[in-house]
């Protein structure tokens, strides 16, 4: 007879600090990741580098954290999804302290590497809390969730501001180093085993090809302006990138346990929320990057507001506080209409954040007041996201789909970030520290942009997946765009506690319906 076994460890009721627990987590790897944007003045002076080169302290850790999500997505799959929350929050610790230390900005660039890691533990966490809790208390959790990677960035902007005020650059890396361990011994206590699951090998040649893709892509961009735009160089670069990330689709695309599965893009609600969670993504860090850098541009220079790393980074607080309140307002908000007319609502508020600092960005109340409004549009979106993701896949691919949405937020990030140094750098003249105002303007006008094509996405792209593959089985479905209600939609509202999350297969997919992932 088979004498296996005790009761797992995934039957023992959950810490009851679970959830606050892994919002803790969340909110500390949110903060020391955004360490670096605040901080790039201060590190260009610090190390005599220039703006450009000091941004790459923010783009390293989103590139990082780009390739490290998927990878820690699937191995959070498996039975080790605990060790590997555990893990990554010693490396983020390791990667704060190296950061920390007067080395110079090679180190300090690979201590934020390190600290990328970290950023791919808010999809384990709402794995956590699917698998551990009862729908009624995993909905709200995974929510909020979502949101700690947008709350912790305007939230760790005025702290690590004030400690690099007062206590320098290197403080403000030990106050990350020093959350960091406090986050890891949340983790022992809190993180439950996932209990008996079977082993996935990992990808490793489709994280390898992914990380030099984007690499090269991010490269390019960065240097694009110094390199000459239609240098030899440059195109090479990108076009190897390109050829790269071709090569890592099609290897997703035949081998047995991909790093991504990319054919849950075929899932309208999948499609929709990745899509807006990339353009969501380069908009809210183009945003947030020339405001930080704006605010703390001296008067001396014909605009700016002069003010201090400290004042810059509560600049940014109403952005955490209101992504925070939408939240709530969103819950309310998909139960009247579908998570795509949400998203597209939430992309307008920021579109109009984004004319505010385009257009009115003189004065101290008028940054205040266009940060909140980007804070309510963005918290919107992030909240919704996440359950158009869990609601189209099976619970089996809940981490590695919610990973890759993560991984495309990322993405974007990194590439918001290097675009506003770029387009600033570009109308900086030579022999100039400081770009001219007008540098600011025409990034705020790609940015209105980027927000205006994220709303049309979010509403247009599930109607053409709709009619792309209309067929058999496909009348009852309803579009994440439209007015009705689908089983996805109620997935979403489910995340906002509305309804109870379901194993959602792909609407008007006969064949996923009738058959379980």
């Amino acid at each position: 007879m088979d004498k296996r076994t005790p009761a797992p460890q995934a039957e023992r009721p959950p810490h009851r600090l679970i959830v606050p627990g892994l919002v803790f987590i969340g909110m500390i790897v949110a903060i020391v990741s955004s360490l670096g944007a605040p901080l790039i003045p201060t590190i260009a002076e610090t190390d005599h580098i220039s703006l450009t080169d000091a941004q790459w302290s923010l783009t390293v850790t989103f590139l990082v954290s780009a390739l490290a999500t998927p990878v820690m997505g699937r191995l959070g799959d498996g039975p080790h999804r605990r060790r590997v929350i555990i893990g990554s929050l010693a490396t983020v610790t390791v990667g704060a302290v190296l950061a920390a230390l007067p080395l110079g900005f090679g180190f300090l660039l690979a201590g934020r590497a390190l600290q990328g890691v970290g950023l791919g533990l808010t999809p384990l966490g709402i794995a956590v809390v699917r698998d551990a809790l009862p729908a009624e208390r995993a909905r709200p959790a995974a929510a909020i969730l979502s949101v700690t990677t947008v709350a912790g960035v305007g939230l760790g902007y005025p702290l690590t501001g004030l400690v690099a005020q007062y206590g320098g650059l290197h403080a403000a890396f030990w106050f990350g180093a020093v959350m960091s361990a406090l986050g890891l011994v949340v983790a022992v206590l809190v993180v439950p085993s996932p209990g008996p699951r079977p082993r996935r090998p990992v990808d490793s040649l489709g994280a390898v090809l992914l990380g030099l893709s984007l690499a090269g892509l991010l490269l390019g961009i960065s240097e694009g302006e110094s390199w000459g735009w239609t240098s030899p160089r440059l195109i090479g670069v990108l076009v190897a990138a390109l050829v790269v990330l071709a090569g890592w689709v099609v290897l997703e695309l035949r081998v047995a346990h991909p790093l991504v599965d990319l054919r849950l893009l075929r899932r309208p609600a999948v499609l929709t929320a990745d899509v807006t969670a990339l353009l969501a993504g380069v908009g809210m860090y183009l945003l947030i990057s020339l405001v930080t850098r704006f605010v703390q541009t001296p008067r001396s220079s014909g605009y700016g507001l002069g003010a201090s790393v400290a004042v810059a980074g509560l600049a940014l607080l109403p952005f955490s506080a209101a992504s925070v309140v939408s939240t709530r307002i969103t819950r309310l908000l998909v139960r009247r209409v579908a998570p795509g007319v949400a998203l597209a609502m939430g992309s307008v508020v920021v579109l109009f954040a984004m004319v505010m600092l385009t257009y009115a960005r003189g004065a101290m109340w008028e940054i205040l007041v266009l940060m909140a409004l980007a804070g309510l549009g963005v918290g919107a979106i992030f909240a919704v996201m996440p359950g158009l993701v869990v609601g189209a896949v099976p619970p089996h691919e809940t981490g590695s789909a919610t990973s890759f949405n993560q991984v495309i937020r990322y993405v974007g990030y990194a590439t918001g970030s290097t675009l506003s140094a770029v387009v600033l750098e570009a109308h900086t003249a030579p022999g100039h520290a400081l770009p001219a105002n007008s540098g600011y303007t025409v990034a705020g006008l790609i940015g209105c942009g980027m927000w205006l094509v994220t709303a049309l996405a979010s509403l247009v792209l599930p109607r053409l997946r709709r009619g792309a593959g209309a067929g058999p089985g496909a009348g009852s479905s309803k579009v994440v765009g439209g007015g009705a209600t689908t089983r996805v939609d109620r997935a979403a509202e489910d995340l906002l506690e509305v309804e109870g999350v379901a194993d959602v297969p792909e609407v008007g997919d006969t064949a996923s319906a009738g058959r379980k992932d």
